[in-house]
């Protein structure tokens, strides 16, 4: 079953960093536009 974990583990760090990337636009977004 040691696939399972490693299919697990690869689709949390893939939505891992969807959340963050989706995130970084909403958030960040607006604070690059501030400075500029």
């Amino acid at each position: 079953m040691w696939y399972f974990a490693w299919i697990l583990g690869i689709l949390l760090a893939c939505s891992f960093g969807i959340i963050n990337a989706v995130w970084l636009e909403f958030s960040g977004y607006e604070g690059e536009e501030e400075q500029k």
